[in-house]
């Protein structure tokens, strides 16, 4: 208990060094059921995958030859899509998912979070789906395991859109203070069960390009599917278990047509990683967005989407 409380007290300087300027608030781990209610409406549904009962959404024409399948990026969820799956949705078959670690599905049973363990989790949901091949899209670590999944298993993948997408080392100029925090094993246990809403605040806005676009609603959305049983643990465990720019050097393998979208504002993974994704990816293309930030699907969706529904006719 002592050490809890050091842990804590050196937490609470972290994050007034940090400029969040928060109270430390007592927030344990909230039960899956307590949850579903509020943000797992219809159409969700969870599908037993690897021994996890995983959320997910399956909306679309079912007769779609190649649906598109969404990935988020670390600590988001299925919803970040909501803006694009309304303008796909009438066309195309459109799946997405909570990942393991995040939004509603939780924590892997084996605690496995590596690159590996997710490319085979994204097929293994396309097979219990029976998709044969679909498009692949994906944000920040939703995007690096999309072109994972595209150079291990290309008979899978159409077609590639990468958004912000991680891949390569990089220096973050702006990093959230949540990932900060998770990259310190030694808050694992603090963080368990404290969780300031200032602080996933802060963590959005610094992800955002225009901050007034970030609501009390979107706010709520991150920090109670954070609070999910798990997440706040297997967070850490997922940054310990992976070096960013691992597997860069598959990165150039991808022969699948792809479009690269990137927000000119994104802080945590600068911009001239997308140049980088275009030069070593033939024939991708590059559409970026200088207003936008990290998640650019999900701050403006009807103007990111519009180059994503170009690609497709073609």
């Amino acid at each position: 208990m002592k050490a809890l409380k050091m842990l804590g007290g050196l937490l609470a300087l972290v994050l007034v060094g940090s400029g969040v300027g928060v109270v430390m608030a007592w927030a344990p781990d909230r039960p899956v059921e307590t949850l579903t209610a509020r943000w797992a409406p219809a159409p969700s549904q969870f599908v037993a995958i690897d021994g996890m009962q995983v959320h997910l959404r399956d909306e679309g024409p079912r007769d779609d030859p190649q649906p598109i399948v969404l990935l988020h990026g670390t600590s988001a969820s299925l919803h970040t899509w909501d803006g694009w799956v309304e303008s796909l949705k009438g066309q195309h078959r459109v799946i997405r998912m909570d990942m393991p670690a995040f939004g509603l599905t939780g924590p892997a049973p084996d605690g496995d979070y590596r690159l590996s363990a997710y490319v085979r989790f994204v097929v293994g949901v396309m097979d219990k789906l029976q998709v044969k091949q679909a498009v692949i899209a994906g944000n920040s670590l939703g995007g690096e395991i999309a072109w994972m999944v595209a150079a291990d298993h290309p008979q899978r993948v159409s077609k590639l859109v990468l958004v912000d997408a991680a891949g390569y080392p990089f220096k973050a100029a702006d990093m959230p203070i949540g990932f900060k925090i998770a990259h310190i094993p030694a808050f694992k246990p603090v963080m368990a069960r404290l969780l300031p809403r200032g602080m996933v605040e802060s963590s959005v806005l610094s992800v955002y390009g225009d901050p007034s676009k970030v609501t009390p609603e979107l706010v709520d959305r991150y920090y109670e599917l954070t609070l999910r049983a798990g997440n706040r643990a297997a967070l850490t465990d997922r940054f310990s278990q992976n070096q960013p720019g691992a597997f860069a050097d598959k990165i150039k393998q991808i022969k699948q047509p792809t479009l690269i979208i990137w927000g000119g504002q994104d802080h945590l993974i600068p911009p001239d990683n997308a140049d980088k994704f275009q030069s070593d990816i033939v024939g991708s293309r590059l559409a970026v967005f200088d207003k936008l930030g990290h998640v650019p699907h999900e701050e403006d969706p009807v103007s990111t989407v519009a180059p994503v529904l170009a690609f497709l006719k073609q």
